[in-house]
Order: C-alpha cells, then sequence, then structure tokens
C-alpha cells in the first residue's frame, strides 16, 4: 500500500494538472481576438481577421453555395463566405429557424466563426413563401412616388432581415430602350432620371433596414432588338448618359453595397471580367467601396459563353484581376481554379486580400459578427402583416394608369347586369417575374366577383391557353444513339452534378426526345429532371446541373428545339449540352 501512495500522489497530482491545462483552453476560448471586439474600428478587425486566415478561407470567403440546405454544413465549417436562395421554400418562422441554424454552424464550427451572408431575390418583395409581394417594378415606376416606393422598399427589407436573409440581388436598374426585351417588367422604364431616383430609393431603404442592396447588371444588359445579355458595343458617351447614371447614383446617393456584373461584353469584354468598368468606373471614379457578385454563372460564361479565356484558371484570373470579388451561385471557378492560380503565381495573394477585406467589411459593417440570429416569432408577425397588404393595396392603386375611357365606360355601377371577363390571366395568380408563393392572391376574376352586386352575372370565359411556341421536338425516330441496339431511338443523355461536365456522370439513360433533356431550366415547367422531381424542385434551391446528349440523325431536313448548345456535324450526328444558369 505504502508503495502506491507516490504513484496516486503523481496520479492526482496529473490530474489538476490536466485540469488547470483545460481550464486554460476554456479560457482561452472565451478571450476575445481583436477582429471579435466591436469596440475596434472596421478596419482594424478586418486588418486582424484577414492576417488569421489561409489561403483556403480566404478563397471561401468569396464563395457561395446553392446546394439544397440539407448539404450546406460542410460548406460554412470550411469557412464558407455566402448562401444562396436555401431558404427560399420555407415560411416566415422557419425560414428564419433555418438561417440560424446556418449560422450556428458557421460562426461555432467553423475554425474562425465567421458568418454567412444569405441572400435572395427581392425585385417587388422577397421571393420566399408567405411574403408580401407589391406591384411588379415597371408598375411602381408607373406611380413616379419615390416617398412610396421607400416605403415598399422599407417593408421588403424588414421582411427579408426578419428571415435571416441580409442581401437581395435588387434591384433592376437597366434601361429599358427595347420592348422587345422580356425583362422590361422588372426595370423602372427607359427614362434614366426616374430609373435612378427609383433605384436610389429603394436602395436606400434597404441599406438602413440592414440589408444589402445590389443594383444589377451592370452593365448595358440589352442589345439590339431587345435581346438580353448579348454583346454591347456603346459608345462610352451613350453609357455614360443613359446607362451609367442610375448605378452611380445607387452608389453615391443610397450607398448601396454590393452591385451585380452583367452577362454581357461590352466593346468586347465580359463584364465580369472588365478592369475599365468594375476597376475605372465603378471604383476610382465613383468611389465605390463595396464588393461585386458575378450574375449567376457569369463567371462560367467567360471562359464558355464569350470565349476570351482558355481555362478556368484563367477565366478565375481575369475575373477577380477585374474587381469581380464573389462567384454566384455556386463554388465554380472560384473553387479549384482561382486556388491554383493563387498557388502558382498566376493571381497575387495582394489581390485576394483586396477582395476578402470587401467581404469582411461589408459583414463587420452588417453587425454579423456581434448578432448572427434572428427571431423566428418576430419573422412571424412582420411577414405580410396587415398594414403591409394594407401597402400593397395602396401601391397598386397608384400604379394603375388609365390610358383611354371611351365614353366614360369607368367605373362600372356595381349593380351592372352583366358582366364578361376573358382571358387565361383573370383566374390566374400572375405576380410578376420574381415573385414569391404561398401568400394570399386575389385574382382579376375573384376581385370582380367580389366588387359586384349579388345580382350581378359574371360570365367568364379562358379563351386560350398560354405558353411559348417554340420548335416541335425531333421524333425518336430519326434519332439513332451511340452503339444503338435493334429498334433503339433517342438520344443517349448523361447527366451531371455541375455546370462543366467533369467526372462521371450520375444518371445515363436513352432520352427519347430533345425536349427530355430538361436540368430544371428550361421553359418546360413539367418536363422531368431526372435527378430531382418537378414536385421536389419547385420551391427548392436550383443546382448547376449539365446534360450532355449524343445522337445521329437519320432525316437530313430536321430543326432542333435546345435550351443552350446544339451542334449539328457534318456526319449528321447530333451533340447537345444543356447548362442551368440564371
Amino acid at each position: 500500500m505504502r508503495t502506491l501512495l507516490p504513484l496516486l500522489g503523481s496520479v492526482g497530482f496529473f490530474s489538476v494538472l490536466l485540469s488547470l491545462f483545460q481550464s486554460g483552453i476554456a479560457q482561452s476560448k472565451k478571450e476575445k481576438l481583436p477582429y471579435q471586439d466591436p469596440a475596434l474600428s472596421v478596419d482594424e478587425r478586418v486588418r486582424d481577421l484577414l492576417k488569421r486566415m489561409t489561403l483556403e478561407e480566404k478563397v471561401g470567403q468569396l464563395q457561395c453555395e446553392i446546394k439544397p440546405i440539407e448539404e450546406i454544413g460542410p460548406f460554412l465549417k470550411k469557412g464558407i463566405g455566402g448562401l444562396a436562395i436555401q431558404l427560399r421554400r420555407f415560411g416566415a418562422r422557419e425560414a428564419a429557424e433555418k438561417a440560424n441554424e446556418l449560422q450556428k454552424i458557421a460562426v461555432e464550427e467553423s475554425r474562425l466563426g465567421i458568418p454567412v451572408i444569405i441572400h435572395d431575390e427581392g425585385l417587388h418583395g422577397l421571393v420566399g413563401k408567405a411574403a408580401t409581394s407589391f406591384p411588379q417594378a415597371i408598375g411602381l415606376a408607373a406611380t413616379w412616388n419615390t416617398d412610396l416606393m421607400y416605403e415598399v422598399a422599407s417593408v421588403i427589407a424588414k421582411e427579408t432581415r426578419s428571415r435571416g436573409i441580409r442581401q437581395l440581388l435588387s434591384p433592376v436598374i437597366n434601361i429599358a430602350g427595347d420592348v422587345r426585351w422580356g425583362r422590361v417588367e422588372e426595370t423602372y422604364g427607359e427614362d434614366p432620371y426616374l430609373t435612378a431616383r427609383m433605384g436610389v430609393a429603394f436602395c436606400k431603404a434597404l441599406e438602413e433596414n440592414g440589408v444589402i442592396s445590389t443594383p444589377k447588371h451592370f452593365a448595358a444588359n440589352v442589345g439590339d432588338g431587345g435581346r438580353d445579355s448579348h454583346p454591347i458595343h456603346f459608345s462610352e458617351r451613350l453609357l455614360r448618359e443613359i446607362y451609367f447614371p442610375a448605378f452611380k447614383a445607387c452608389f453615391q446617393e443610397a450607398g448601396a453595397t454590393s452591385v451585380m456584373a452583367a452577362y454581357n461584353a461590352l466593346d468586347g469584354l465580359p463584364c465580369s471580367a472588365n478592369p475599365w468598368l468594375l476597376m475605372h468606373v465603378l471604383r476610382n471614379e465613383w468611389g465605390f467601396k463595396g464588393f461585386v457578385v458575378s450574375d449567376y454563372g457569369s463567371v462560367w460564361g467567360i471562359k464558355n459563353h464569350h470565349h476570351t479565356a482558355a481555362t478556368e484558371k484563367e477565366a478565375a484570373k481575369q475575373a477577380v484581376e477585374a474587381g469581380l470579388d464573389i462567384e454566384l451561385p455556386g463554388i465554380n471557378f472560384y473553387g479549384e481554379p482561382l486556388l491554383q492560380a493563387v498557388k502558382d503565381g498566376s493571381v497575387s495573394e495582394s489581390t485576394i486580400d483586396a477582395a476578402v477585406s470587401r467581404v469582411l467589411t461589408a459583414k463587420f459593417k452588417l453587425g454579423l459578427f456581434e448578432n448572427p440570429y434572428v427571431d423566428p416569432e418576430a419573422a412571424a408577425r412582420i411577414n405580410e402583416a396587415p398594414e403591409h397588404r394594407a401597402l400593397t393595396l395602396r401601391a397598386s392603386r397608384e400604379a394603375i394608369v388609365l390610358l383611354k375611357n371611351e365614353n366614360n365606360l369607368l367605373p362600372i355601377k356595381k349593380d351592372v347586369r352583366a358582366i364578361a371577363v376573358l382571358g387565361p390571366d383573370a383566374e390566374g395568380r400572375r405576380l410578376g417575374g420574381y415573385s414569391g408563393f404561398g401568400m394570399n392572391v386575389v385574382t382579376v376574376l375573384d376581385g370582380i366577383r367580389n366588387k359586384v352586386s349579388a345580382s350581378t352575372v359574371v360570365h367568364y370565359a379562358k379563351g386560350c391557353e398560354l405558353g411559348d411556341r417554340g420548335f416541335p421536338p425531333i421524333p425518336s425516330k430519326y434519332l439513332l444513339p451511340p452503339d444503338a441496339g435493334p429498334g433503339e431511338h433517342g438520344l443517349k443523355g448523361e447527366y451531371f452534378n455541375n455546370m462543366t461536365l467533369s467526372g462521371s456522370p450520375a444518371l445515363v439513360r436513352i432520352d427519347r426526345q430533345v425536349e427530355a433533356l430538361h436540368i430544371g431550366a428550361g421553359r418546360h415547367e413539367d418536363a422531368a429532371d431526372p435527378l430531382q422531381s418537378v414536385r421536389e424542385r419547385r420551391g427548392r434551391p436550383a443546382e448547376h446541373r449539365g446534360v450532355r446528349a449524343r445522337a445521329r440523325r437519320t432525316e437530313p431536313q430536321l430543326v432542333a428545339d435546345a435550351r443552350d448548345v446544339v451542334r449539328l456535324d457534318a456526319d449528321q450526328s447530333i451533340g447537345a449540352v444543356g447548362v442551368r444558369q440564371r
């Protein structure tokens, strides 16, 4: 027993030391590092945090991910900078709860505890379940009421922030100079001054309510014939007099924190890799201090659409050196290609540091390090509150423009004997592009029925169906897949979980026609997505996917209808590549 006493004493002494050591670790964890101290200036906090980051952590802050919420955890633990539209399918309370769960992982389980910025769309209301929806942007512009616009945007910002979303990819302040352009409804029209005033009111309301505004698309993204995102060859004078003023006003007057670079090229250079646009004009001339994000997939477009880069690494280099800070919506060229560009010296780490500093500055200014979480109960109260719906009604009334009232036909008397309502939109719930869902919507037909007297007969006829008219799909009997067996027709489809068609396909099958090659972003709403069912896809974040299809055509006079790229080769073979973009 005596021989054991020294040993037991040693064990006890060791236990005390171990306990003290563990207490020291716990205490050190509680001690705030300089970047965690809100008493320091934002610049001091950014500098301190930046010097503690590895290269991988720095590049992580320039990344975003759009994968479903169930797959996001590992990205947060590695220190990703932003998340895309993961909260869209949830109601206000649940979205706030989910946002808190995501931030908790980022703050508590990543090495440096950097919170994420979650973004979504909010052109005329947050694109989310049961958020208040206001008149479309072109309707709000028709009010000519900037005070009303400020009220509307303030509500949008409050509902957005209540769900834990701190950045909106809005407003659209491009100039709608051609009515053939399919995005006119998203704009404030053709007048540069009105667009600037409406844009300033919108951005100012968002920023004052703690939500980052992102005016888009910089710049001039509609060309001849109303073609969206096609190459632009405007003179500098035209750009500065017509297409730049609204952007400049949003930055200098409203303090917009972010801006989205456009898909198109400007005088041969992609806007997402254009130093003159993103550095010389935006930062040096206008003094913009915020961060630049890509349009969804526009960095990919540098190589694959504009062909100004031969490799992914070169495209990443062009973008980041031009001043594009964050690639949206998923990790693509700002993943391994950008990392390799820094490691081999193609891109200096100081360039990365500058971009990361701009992102971190925004996060510190938002107060995310001190207050990363939101109140789910408050979110439930705020979203689609009665006073918000009342503002929607007021805005809708002011947005109406009566062009003609022949023989004083309007207003129609409530006790009119009968009224005919014609057309499919009368009972449709069309709120405009970038609209939320799940809110209480009153259709035109319901509104008329609610207003007229009980004795009034309301006749309704749908009249026609709505939809696009494309080329008819190629009949499968004219398509022979590679190594076709007897009687086998169609295209060999290889489906990938990425835009670059890299690695092994997740699914290989024979599709009977080109129209079946749907990967989630095409016009065929109800076409099946082989990698995710229509039921699952609706209301869920879209993942970037690609499909490669091959077949030999047996009929020489065929026209293909495909979403993205179709190649008809001299040997009568068909190659189609579809890439999901925004």
